[in-house]
């Protein structure tokens, strides 16, 4: 697909609608908006997750770069997510990328192996663990509450049949990813204990 944006501003928007890839006009607040406008949102986050990684030291080299590739990858994702989010199942052109089974099947793999190598866990966790780790908390949020948009857009209209299961999987391997970044920066990771409240 050929992207070409030549101008940042329009004026389209200014009386609160935008438009949809397929050129239909919808408010700004309503739920297909507020769906991928949260998947853009979580993508951002994985901006900054992947700006801490390359600042904040204490990990090797190894995987500083192991973890900017799955981001990066998590990134490209995101926006094949928003893009199919963005466009009516009647509008969508044959070859949009949109978020498929392997996708899935692909957060799974990466959950496995990154869980391997850590310590199991006898409490609830609590955000932190140095500013990646903290990112990545962050981000794993805004997954579930992108999921959340996407879950009340697929009680109204069609959404990619996998959107919802890749985002499922994307909030857990966030949570994994955060533990993992924080091991690996050496930070400590706080669990939750109810008698410190």
């Amino acid at each position: 697909m050929a992207i070409r944006i030549n101008r940042v501003y329009t004026r389209g928007g200014d009386k609160g609608e935008t438009s949809l890839v397929g050129g239909q006009r919808v408010p700004k607040d309503s739920v297909r908006i507020e769906s991928y406008g949260t998947v853009d949102e979580l993508n951002a986050v994985l901006g900054l997750s992947r700006a801490a990684n390359r600042d904040e030291p204490g990990a090797s080299e190894e995987d500083h770069l192991r973890l900017d590739a799955i981001l990066e990858r998590l990134q490209h994702e995101l926006f094949n997510l928003g893009s199919d989010l963005a466009t009516l199942p009647a509008d969508r052109h044959p070859k949009q990328p949109v978020i498929e089974e392997r996708h899935v099947t692909h957060l799974e793999t990466t959950i496995d192996e990154l869980n391997e190598s850590l310590p199991e866990l006898t409490s609830f966790v609590l955000p932190g663990g140095g500013s990646v780790g903290a990112f990545l908390h962050q981000a794993r949020t805004v997954c579930r509450r992108a999921e959340r948009s996407v879950t009340a857009l697929a009680r109204q209209e069609a959404v990619g049949e996998h959107a919802l299961a890749y985002l499922n999987r994307l909030s857990d391997l966030l949570f994994v990813l955060s533990r993992w970044a924080s091991r690996s920066h050496r930070e400590p990771e706080t669990l939750w204990d109810p008698a410190r409240s």
